[in-house]
């Protein structure tokens, strides 16, 4: 084997010199190299592009078949439900049943005039409606399908200003011993949030789940609460208001958003 047959050799797949190609050409052994080599080639390469052909077609088909499934899913959806409700039925819905659960507390503990607390009406009034805002807000910006970038700061923002005039707005007044109070009024904050937390996590379901609408949607389920130890509770020191009803409302709230995460959604819609 010459040196230059050993050259042919190493560049076998790359293109010849010109010096090469004339060895080839007058060399027997070289050409039956460069020969059985390119049949080589032209083989490798027919399979492959056989096994691509292939590979493709099962994708094909896998695409047709999961296409198949879900148009069957959709057409099925559709018969059950051919006309989608609009947002706003579930913002009424949530309103109405928030309204019921702090009608039956406050029809329940009402009993000596509307309010139970020595502050002055028009500070209890006030922060009333704060709370009666966090409630509306809470629920609108939780279940709105429109894109909004609200930031997790605003929101905690707004719930430690509310929280901080409900401590504030109190009379400062104490009939009770801290601890036997704070339960009471914790127990009572936990029954009247029950009922609207657990229907605020069913209609969070039915969109994709967000931190920020679920943070906002159960701060406004557990504000209910929140209103009506506001209006009944007798009790007006800051330590009380503080441990018994800002901090459980604060809890409740937060407490919607790992709950929410551990719920199936039943729809990714925005």
């Amino acid at each position: 084997m010459t040196p230059e047959c050993s050259r042919v050799m190493d560049s076998l797949g790359d293109v010849l010199p010109q010096e090469l190609s004339s060895h080839v050409a007058s060399c027997e052994d070289c050409q039956a190299l460069t020969g059985s080599f390119d049949q080589l080639q032209a083989s490798v390469s027919a399979t492959t592009m056989s096994l691509e052909a292939a590979t493709q077609g099962d994708e094909d088909g896998q695409t047709a078949a999961s296409l198949a499934v879900a148009r069957r899913f959709a057409l099925e959806t559709l018969e059950k439900q051919p006309q989608a409700s609009p947002w706003w039925s579930e913002l009424l819905l949530l309103g109405g049943v928030h309204a019921a659960a702090g009608g039956v507390g406050f029809a329940l503990l009402a009993r000596d005039g509307w309010t139970g607390t020595l502050a002055s009406s028009g500070i209890v009034a006030g922060v009333a409606l704060l709370i009666l805002a966090m409630v509306g807000a809470g629920a609108y910006l939780g279940l709105s399908p429109q894109r909004r970038t609200v930031p997790r700061w605003a929101v905690a923002a707004a719930a430690l200003g509310l929280g901080a005039a409900v401590v504030l707005a109190g009379s400062g007044q104490q009939t009770r011993p801290l601890l036997a109070s704070v339960l009471g009024c914790v127990g009572m904050e936990l029954a009247v949030t029950t009922v609207p937390l657990a229907v605020t996590l069913v209609l969070l379901c039915r969109s994709a789940f967000h931190p920020v609408r679920a943070l906002a949607a159960g701060l406004c389920a557990s504000a209910v609460g929140l209103l009506l130890l506001h209006l009944r509770c007798a009790e007006g020191s800051a330590s009380h208001l503080l441990l018994g009803h800002v901090l459980p409302w604060w809890v409740l709230g937060l407490l919607a958003v790992p709950l929410r995460w551990l719920l199936p959604t039943r729809s990714y819609a925005p």
